[in-house]
């Protein structure tokens, strides 16, 4: 991941958890797919909702307001983000995705220090577009 603080652009999927805006870089991104129903698997860690069966595959769901330790509520624009981490599909729940976006290099700044919260150790960087903040994430970590 440190590849997006060094390289001129990256293209992410931007995506929306409570107040607060992140993303992925594109290539770890399969698809965006609406919230399903979601099997539970006993004995999972809590941030883990279960599995579903997307086009014939078993994939794990990972809800990131649990991740994150944020409270869990969500609407008609809950999407599950299908990603790819080594040969393993995983999809996380998040509150809406937003966009796909180029961020130059030289708008992202290295995560400030004493940020605080669940999320602190999944940050790589912070991007500034406009009047966005884009929270740059490591999905390695996430995950």
């Amino acid at each position: 991941m440190s590849e997006i603080l060094t390289s001129s652009a990256t293209k992410v999927i931007a995506f929306q958890l409570k107040d607060k805006e992140y993303a992925f870089p594109v290539q770890q991104v399969q698809s965006i797919e609406k919230l399903m129903h979601i099997t539970r698997v006993p004995g999972t860690s809590p941030f883990i909702k279960g599995v579903i069966n997307l086009r014939g595959v078993v994939t794990p769901i990972v809800d990131l307001r649990s991740r994150f330790q944020l409270p869990e509520e969500y609407n008609e624009q809950a999407r599950i983000i299908i990603t790819v981490s080594g040969d393993t599909e995983i999809g996380l729940i998040v509150d809406g995705a937003n966009d796909v976006l180029d961020i130059p290099g030289s708008v992202i700044e290295l995560q400030p220090e004493g940020v605080g919260g669940a999320e602190e150790d999944y940050i790589v960087g912070v991007a500034k577009l406009e009047k966005r903040l884009i929270i740059l994430l490591d999905l390695e970590k996430v995950l």
